[in-house]
């Protein structure tokens, strides 16, 4: 059971990695429309992610997706809409991830809100 000071180590860990490596987002279909429905560029999506706290997580899910590891999935609230983004460290010495970030499907379940 992850708790909030778990989340934060995550993040005191993510963000400063992706400022030194960068941040590889995938290019999924879903993603892409995400940024057009909601007039996001490139860079505001940076934003976003750089905002994430705490309250803004959801789960860990396991991934043998690109070698990434674990995945944390976060929410945030953007003009009255909820982002479903999920991010993971990625491999030492190589670019953080951002596997999804767009629109909840469904409703999200925060657990520490």
């Amino acid at each position: 059971m992850l708790t909030r000071d778990d989340v934060q180590r995550f993040l005191s860990q993510f963000f400063p990695k992706m400022d030194i490596w960068g941040i590889i987002f995938l290019n999924r279909e879903k993603n892409l429309e995400a940024l057009k429905e909601l007039s996001i560029n490139a860079s505001y999506r940076e934003q976003i992610i750089r905002s994430l706290v705490v309250e803004d997580f959801v789960e860990t899910l396991e991934s043998t997706i690109l070698g990434c590891g674990e995945m944390w999935v976060f929410g945030k609230d953007f003009d009255g809409k909820q982002l479903y983004i999920k991010i993971a460290m990625g491999s030492p010495n190589s670019k953080t991830i951002c596997i999804s970030f767009h629109v909840a499907e469904k409703p999200i379940k925060y657990k520490f809100k």
